[in-house]
């Protein structure tokens, strides 16, 4: 817990300061930009590849996998986290603006897990079921036989690249519900949900603390699964998705090398520590 409140301290200041001085591409720095889901990940790997090799400077900060993607649009950053795929409007742009293809690069595995508050009963939901809370067909956990009582909807912000996947592979790019509430990062919905009853949120299963997670089906029909590494490895959870680093700097030695390094398996025994999975 220490380091993560460490690395959270951290990742604010990282966050103000970039809002507060206008960001560069220094070299001899590789800056990181992006999405919250890695962003304690990606920190933990920079600071264990910084004690490594003394010299070398990795800026991480977060915002999201949007701010990630506009940062390396406007050339203001090495690397994009991201927690969903590039859409092919923001690969023109950023082809467009580097004068190549940016280069992608999927360090992690990740199931986007559903929390409920760990008093409530329900043993688990399926896809259908997901899409109705969250676009609003449904509103009490009475149809989920359970308590009369409204759901409470945790939703991440419009940039997060969890909220564009869950729009897409959940809520088939229907909007979603107006009575959401829209938290600015993953630990902010997990807090969120282990203090409201009768709330549901989502995000990636390393922030799963506190909480309980419900096993999902992809229909009524179905086996229903939790986000485990072998149900993810296996394709059995229906919302699992790969953890991305995306950049046009591949050919800059300091950033080849801290993705490289990502990449070797003590790089990935990080990976497993945070609560995500390796890519092997």
């Amino acid at each position: 817990m220490k380091i993560l409140r460490k690395l959270f301290i951290l990742s604010l200041l990282f966050f103000l300061t970039s809002n507060i001085y206008p960001a560069t591409v220094v070299r001899g720095r590789v800056t990181v930009k992006g999405s919250d889901t890695m962003v304690i990940l990606v920190q933990l790997l920079a600071e264990e590849y910084m004690t490594r090799y003394r010299g070398k400077i990795i800026q991480v900060t977060g915002g999201g996998t949007g701010i990630g993607v506009a940062g390396l649009i406007n050339k203001v950053t090495d690397i994009a986290n991201a927690s969903r795929p590039l859409t092919s409007e923001e690969r023109e742009r950023i082809k467009k603006a580097w004068g190549k293809e940016p280069k992608e690069v999927k360090i992690a595995l990740d199931g986007i897990t559903i929390y409920v508050h760990p008093e409530n009963p329900i043993k688990e939901i399926s896809l259908e079921q997901l899409k109705s809370i969250y676009t609003g067909k449904v509103k009490s956990w009475k149809d989920f036989g359970w308590e009369d009582r409204p759901i409470i909807v945790y939703t991440r912000e419009n940039n997060s690249g969890t909220y564009v996947f869950f729009k897409e592979h959940v809520l088939d790019n229907e909007d979603y519900t107006n009575r959401a509430q829209s938290l600015p990062g993953t630990g902010a919905v997990v807090d969120a949900v282990s203090k409201e009853r009768y709330s549901i949120g989502y995000g990636g299963v390393a922030y799963s603390k506190g909480v309980k997670i419900l096993p999902v089906k992809t229909d009524n029909k179905s086996k229903a699964y939790l986000p485990t590494e072998a149900n993810i490895r296996k394709g059995l959870y229906p919302i699992s998705r790969a953890l991305y680093m995306y950049t046009c700097n591949y050919d800059d030695p300091d950033v080849k090398s801290f993705i490289d390094w990502i990449l070797t398996p003590d790089g990935q025994k990080i990976v497993s520590k945070v609560g995500y999975f390796p890519l092997k």
